[in-house]
């Protein structure tokens, strides 16, 4: 899922809401990322084409919040809070995905199974 910088992105997207868990003064969203166009896409398990520099998720912790709200390991990332997130370093995702002032995460993901299903969906038959 490779596309041109600075150039319109078509992707079928799942919307999905994390309620981040309270412990103490953390807020624990149960998910680590990886990418950004900072780091070496070579590097990343989940670019095909080794070229793509999106934010994936790169862990889901086990009955946190992240899974309890669908959230998958290989998921890309492309809007944090209404916020564009194709074109971020490492550190500004983090930053969004952490603020302590918001106990919700409303993020637009994409996975290789929803585009995969829509390419099928629409082969004719």
């Amino acid at each position: 899922m490779s596309y041109i910088p600075g150039q319109p992105v078509t992707a079928v997207v799942q919307r999905i809401e994390i309620h981040k868990l309270r412990e103490g003064d953390n807020l624990i969203l149960g998910f680590s990322i990886g990418g950004g166009i900072d780091q070496d896409p070579a590097q990343n398990p989940f670019s095909e084409d080794k070229t793509d520099k999106g934010i994936y998720v790169t862990r889901v912790s086990k009955g946190g919040p992240a899974e309890v709200a669908g959230l998958m390991m290989g998921d890309k990332i492309m809007q944090v809070n209404g916020w564009d997130m194709t074109m971020v370093t490492h550190d500004q995702a983090r930053k969004r995905l952490t603020k302590k002032t918001e106990d919700v995460v409303r993020l637009l993901v994409t996975r290789k199974s929803l585009q995969d299903a829509v390419r099928q969906s629409m082969m004719p038959r």
